[in-house]
């Protein structure tokens, strides 16, 4: 499964300048992929393709993104799992077929790819990557239909899972969300053309308007001197990712129609409300809590600060493949102030709790800088079961929640007392209507 798994970005631009617009919004969302980014652009004639490992400013230049030249342009920033650190491995995916050239960029995680790759082996196929995406290549190369169009919708029959698909021809850009609209994936206006990107925060950056978000099961085309074609080609069944909300898009993101922002505070009240404790300050895990947090010290009236400072050129924890960076990376990227904190009681603020070793390094250097109390409270259920729509949570076994109870994760932790967020508090909070994927607190998998 870890294989498999991604949460990354994507963007489409069909306008002027559409490979420096999309290097903006691509920036925008780095914090979805720091492995890998890529672009590619088409000029009517031909695709130009740009892809190397690294950050989005180390990838491309002036030189580069000049390039790049074309009114349409998709692309990609890439995380990826331990062992998947190829070139081969980032996007966008461009290939050669019978009608023409293409490119394709991917967010989430197809569920029959190995099934879909098998049978695609057997009848020929050659993969040169480990991705999801590369079916899509072999899927629409084999197929008989007449144009791009129908052999998309072909493919799109065909898999299942979680996906945002962008599909860059030489005169026409497709762009596809699965009828679960699992990953976000929005609609905006730019200069006299549109964007569609992972994220609303690209579209600030990028100086594009929010129009609306693509539907589950909607796929848009986009071609020159005409509208953008809206087809169905799914029924919905909403089952949108909520760890959008609590962990993964940027604050400043409306992600499902909410604004992340919003959402996280909501959760930090709801979460003061459920489980108070008395204490000195409310003390976020940055950055990523810090909404969380503020939601909690307002409702519980017990002060915010920054009792932890975050080194930002440290990148995320979370999706670090190996333990031993993980570890290295808490004490490089977390710093205490201990003149703060102190013989302070602490409210500890955090997201969730995954594997517990980032828990567990946090509350050993708040206890070394002198807390009196250590209280974490995590905005978020219990992390049980792994996820197959394209997150890098860790097999079940690993799953510090699925092993043990919240009384033994506070031993293992060594925190003075521990709580997590209910299901029915997240959902409220996040105003589900039963239409998010709850499977990594409940194991119910669509």
């Amino acid at each position: 499964m870890r294989s498999l798994n991604e949460k990354c970005a994507v963007v489409g631009v069909f306008d002027e300048n559409a490979a420096k617009k999309a290097y903006l919004a691509l920036f925008a969302m780095q914090h979805r992929g720091q492995e890998a980014s890529g672009i590619s652009s088409s000029d009517g004639k031909n695709i130009h393709t740009i892809k190397d490992r690294g950050l989005v400013n180390d990838v491309f230049n002036d030189e580069k993104i000049a390039k790049l030249t074309g009114k349409m342009a998709i692309g990609h920033n890439r995380y990826s799992t331990a062992g998947d650190d190829s070139i081969l491995d980032a996007q966008p995916v461009f290939a050669r077929y019978d009608l023409g050239e293409m490119a394709i960029v991917h967010n989430g995680n197809l569920t029959n790819a190995q099934e879909v790759r098998k049978e695609l082996i057997k009848n020929g196929s050659i993969f040169q990557s480990s991705m999801d995406t590369e079916n899509l290549i072999h899927l629409i190369a084999k197929s008989n239909a007449g144009n791009l169009k129908d052999r998309i919708l072909e493919a799109l029959a065909i898999v299942k899972g979680a996906y945002s698909f962008i599909f860059l021809s030489r005169t026409k850009m497709f762009v596809a969300r699965d009828p679960h609209g699992f990953r976000p994936l929005s609609l905006g206006k730019i200069g006299d053309g549109y964007i569609v990107a992972s994220e609303t925060c690209a579209f600030d950056l990028a100086g594009a308007k929010f129009i609306r978000d693509v539907e589950p099961g909607e796929m848009l085309i986009f071609e020159k001197n005409k509208e953008p074609e809206s087809v169905r080609f799914a029924e919905p069944i909403p089952k949108q990712c909520i760890f959008e909300h609590i962990y993964f898009a940027r604050p400043d993101s409306v992600v499902f129609g909410e604004s992340v922002y919003n959402v996280r505070k909501e959760l930090g009240r709801i979460l003061a409300r459920e489980m108070p404790v008395e204490a000195d300050m409310v003390v976020p895990v940055p950055d990523s809590s810090v909404s969380h947090a503020l939601g909690y010290s307002e409702e519980s009236k017990i002060p915010f600060e920054f009792g932890i400072i975050r080194n930002h050129y440290v990148g995320r924890t979370f999706i670090e493949p190996m333990q031993e960076i993980r570890d290295l990376k808490v004490k490089m990227k977390l710093s205490p102030i201990k003149s703060l904190i102190q013989g302070k009681k602490l409210v500890i603020i955090d997201d969730s709790i995954v594997r517990g070793t980032t828990s567990k390094k946090i509350v050993s250097l708040l206890r070394d800088a002198g807390a009196k109390e250590i209280h974490m409270r995590i905005a978020s259920p219990a992390v049980k079961y792994p996820c197959f729509y394209g997150i890098d949570t860790p097999e079940k076994n690993e799953l510090i929640s699925n092993r043990m109870d919240a009384e033994e994760i506070r031993k293992y932790i060594g925190a003075d007392s521990l709580s997590f967020l209910s299901v029915d508090a997240l959902c409220k909070g996040a105003k589900d209507k039963n239409n998010h994927c709850l499977a990594c607190f409940n194991g119910s998998y669509f």
